[in-house]
């Protein structure tokens, strides 16, 4: 009888054992899932989407300046030196514009700039959907849009 009870006692230590091993893994497991997404996104978020080309305008065309900006899923345009694309420009307002990744879709917000914003020639009076080749207007600047497929 004392073997029996032994033998139940050694089993359950046993079978403890395995379910806080179990259990232990699992939490393992759902945290390096966790910080593998969490990874992907800080990654996403560095990547560069597309580029703004800066353009200027001859002779009623505009040609390429050189200038080429990474396009981030948030992209701030502005006179102040915290903006990504900063625009030497005096009829740009410190925190002009935004361009922002949001369901798949780029949008262009006017960040109540004093002299507003234009897509493709029209002014943004609230925020407009942005597709490959649009081009921006703040101030005397034009910047293209250019989409990674």
């Amino acid at each position: 009888m004392r073997v029996e009870v032994e033998l139940i006692l050694f089993i359950l230590r046993i079978v403890s054992a395995l379910l806080l091993v179990g259990m232990v893994g699992a939490l393992f497991w759902i945290l390096w899932r966790d910080y593998q997404s969490t990874l992907d996104q800080v990654r996403a978020n560095r990547r560069s989407h597309g580029q703004l080309v800066a353009l200027q305008e001859m002779d009623g065309t505009y040609i390429l300046v050189g200038e080429v900006y990474p396009l981030l899923p948030i992209t701030t345009l502005g006179r102040a030196p915290t903006n990504a694309v900063i625009v030497n420009d005096s009829f740009a307002s410190s925190e002009h514009a935004m361009i922002v990744l949001r369901s798949g879709q780029w949008w262009l917000e006017d960040r109540q700039s004093r002299n507003g914003t234009l897509l493709n020639d029209i002014p943004v009076r609230q925020p407009m959907v942005m597709t490959n080749g649009d081009v921006i207007g703040i101030g005397n600047r034009r910047y293209r849009l250019e989409l990674q497929p």
